[in-house]
């Protein structure tokens, strides 16, 4: 679970922090001062935070120009994304509390009052409350059937549902993901007696289903099926049915290094990560391909904490033709792309390592290197911004950073294997899952699209 503290008094927010510890031994806890809520507010809902601890100055009354709070209560009320708020309260009385909960606070509790138990609560009914609206979300994206070129389906009075007998062998539970081009179900395999990730996508009636261009799913099903290894993920079917091309793929509960980066993460667990992202890479590789759209939503988490990678609907052999466009269009993610894969040119397995520097620098900083109004304005960064500089603190890895965001590829790290040794290096050898020789102290990372 993630609890956010928002408070200008650091000493108090340190305690709070303590406290909210000691009730929640599993929770992942972050301070911020209110300029900094005020600059992410916008970014913050309850699919990625389970609270909001907001301890203000409340004032004598409802109508003290002090009570900021309350102030702050209002401002809020209209940001029907955000994850509940127990407001901790400076000052206040009755009539200021009935007012703070009329506001939308999930709960009131004066910090002269305030009881690690009286705190413990507030948060876990906080927690049932968010988690009842992630539900309601998980029965909306349940009832939308997969995408489609014509009109949706639809239910009686029109209400759109969840499709039951989708392909043949998967019944569908519930819906993971979806875009433009595809929905991701979660399915259980009548084959396999087990869960699967069942991804599907609509073939044009009018196309030639048996040409590949129309079949965007053959080409990831050909990768993924030449390479055997554990952090790659496991294709257990590959099909066309009824003018739907699908791909049954391993299932993963614990969710992706996105979700996980939505928590603070001390900069020894995002070499690590970083660790074996380069050991899969490794592997993809080694196997004559180029990943060419690697992002913290296609690295996937076991309960071991292992990673695997997924998505290589975008991936090439590492030869000469293996270029970033076709028919004029540049696919991928603008904030993990290479220079060489912005510009269109030939690819190989630096630009990868370049998309695996952009993840690592938002790791240890919680922010993208390169952004922009646009996507091209984010390209164009890519190609000639100079190379970001981490924070003081973690200065010792910037030339890390330096040859993975090298804008010329000859000056990056010329293999996963070579990377994997600076790393080595860095933190003195330690074996995957440690910390030595890093700094452990949590940076607080701000959601990635």
């Amino acid at each position: 679970m993630g609890i956010l503290i928002i408070d200008d008094d650091a000493r108090y927010g340190a305690w709070l922090s303590a406290h909210v510890g000691a009730v929640l031994p599993d929770a992942q806890v972050e301070f911020i001062d209110i300029p900094e809520f005020e600059r992410r507010r916008g970014e913050l809902t309850y699919r990625d935070r389970d609270a909001l601890l907001l301890a203000m100055n409340f004032g004598d009354g409802p109508d003290d120009a002090a009570a900021e709070g309350l102030d702050w209560l209002r401002r809020l009320r209209d940001h029907t994304q955000l994850p509940p708020i127990i407001a901790i309260a400076q000052g206040g009385n009755e009539l200021t509390a009935v007012r703070a909960i009329r506001l939308g606070a999930s709960d009131y509790l004066p910090k002269r009052l305030l009881t690690p138990a009286r705190l413990g609560t507030a948060i876990k009914i906080a927690l049932r409350a968010v988690e009842r609206r992630r539900a309601a979300d998980r029965v909306r994206k349940a009832e939308a059937p997969p995408p489609t070129r014509g009109a949706a389906r639809t239910g009686p009075g029109g209400r759109a549902r969840l499709p039951r007998n989708l392909v043949p062998r998967y019944a569908i539970l519930d819906v993971l993901g979806e875009s433009d081009r595809a929905v991701v179900y979660l399915a259980t395999s009548f084959e396999l007696d087990a869960l699967v990730a069942l991804k599907v996508t609509r073939i044009d009636d009018a196309d030639d289903a048996g040409a590949a261009a129309h079949r965007p799913f053959a080409h990831e099903y050909e990768a993924i099926s030449a390479i055997h290894d554990p952090a790659i993920i496991d294709i257990y079917d590959y099909g066309i049915h009824d003018g739907l091309e699908y791909l049954a793929m391993e299932y993963f509960p614990r969710g992706d290094l996105k979700a996980r980066l939505q928590h603070p993460m001390a900069p020894a667990e995002a070499l690590d990560y970083v660790r074996r992202i380069a050991r899969a890479l490794e592997v993809v590789h080694a196997a004559g391909l180029v990943h060419r759209d690697l992002k913290p939503p296609n690295v996937m988490l076991r309960e071991d904490d292992s990673i695997v990678l997924i998505d290589f609907g975008l991936a090439r052999p590492m030869r000469g033709d293996s270029t970033t466009t076709r028919t004029g269009m540049l696919r991928g993610s603008p904030y993990y792309m290479s220079p060489e894969q912005a510009q269109g040119a030939t690819l190989d397995a630096r630009s990868d390592l370049y998309s695996l520097g952009i993840v690592l620098f938002e790791m240890l900083t919680g922010r993208k290197p390169f952004t922009g109004a646009s996507a091209i304005e984010v390209l164009q960064r890519h190609v000639s911004a100079p190379i970001p500089q981490l924070p003081a603190a973690l200065a010792h890895l910037q030339p890390l950073i330096d040859r993975l965001l090298a804008k010329a590829p000859a000056q990056r790290y010329a293999s996963a294997a070579e990377l994997i040794a600076a790393l080595d290096a860095v933190t003195g050898g330690a074996p995957e899952g440690t910390a030595a020789a890093i700094p452990a102290e949590p940076v607080a990372c701000a959601a990635m699209l």
